[in-house]
């Protein structure tokens, strides 16, 4: 079946994590040589194919894009960071589904899936750093992933909730949001302190491409990815753990 199994949601990020790294690596382009594939990065090749086709200066498309890239990751960092204040930073980790009420509230009236959407946004934000190749094949495979996860979720958020859920769905688009609320708040307050530490890899990986990105040095910001993460694993050690009470999957 399309949807991510058991075993795929249990690991999520752990798959994720995968394909990141396989995306930077594209060992891929020493394994098939008669595709002429390269592993510059993504900001070099298409900055270089904008100016060679006159739509801009070299200068101008470099600087262009890391706009574009940081729009892209500060989108899905405060998609990701409104989402989990109100799903809770323990439930966003947790290895199982969760669901002792449904969720209405913050970004949950617009989409039904706000964390899925940033991991995507942040994907394609970030996809500047990779070779071209990597870029295409974390993009698709992010995006495919990302649906997996939510036609697994789905069923059992209607087997938990009934009716309402199935009211809430039909009203609330999976993915692109609505621009107004679609569904009425449930009154949840948010806790913004534990969402940003839940969410400190992407919200460190906007900082880095903020701070650092006008050096036009990838393998700096390549570097910047990493030691994000490095702090956001630190950071989960003072994450609190879902409720015990709440159902799993």
């Amino acid at each position: 079946m399309f949807k991510a199994s058991r075993f795929e949601y249990r690991f999520r990020f752990l798959i994720h994590a995968l394909i990141f790294t396989l995306a930077f690596w594209a060992p891929w382009v020493e394994w098939i040589p008669g595709l002429d594939l390269t592993r510059k990065t993504t900001w070099l090749v298409a900055s270089f194919w904008l100016s060679l086709h006159g739509w801009m200066s070299f200068q101008v498309a470099t600087i262009v894009l890391l706009v574009v890239a940081l729009l892209f990751t500060g989108l899905g960092a405060w998609l990701r960071t409104w989402g989990a204040a109100y799903v809770g930073v323990g439930v966003v980790a947790s290895r199982a589904m969760h669901g002792t009420a449904m969720l209405t509230d913050g970004p949950y009236r617009r989409t039904r899936n706000p964390l899925y959407l940033g991991t995507l946004l942040h994907t394609i934000g970030i996809a500047i750093l990779m070779p071209p190749s990597g870029a295409i094949f974390a993009i698709i495979l992010i995006w495919v992933f990302q649906i997996r996860l939510a036609l697994a979720e789905e069923p059992f958020l209607a087997a938990q909730f009934g009716q309402p859920y199935l009211n809430y769905a039909a009203a609330v688009p999976r993915f692109l949001p609505y621009p107004t609320p679609r569904a009425e708040a449930a009154g949840a307050s948010p806790r913004w302190g534990q969402a940003v530490l839940g969410e400190l890899y992407f919200i460190a990986v906007f900082a880095v491409l903020a701070v650092l990105g006008w050096n036009f040095n990838a393998q700096w910001l390549r570097q910047g990815i990493l030691i994000s993460l490095g702090v956001w694993l630190v950071a989960r050690a003072f994450m609190p753990a879902a409720k015990a009470e709440t159902v799993a999957a």
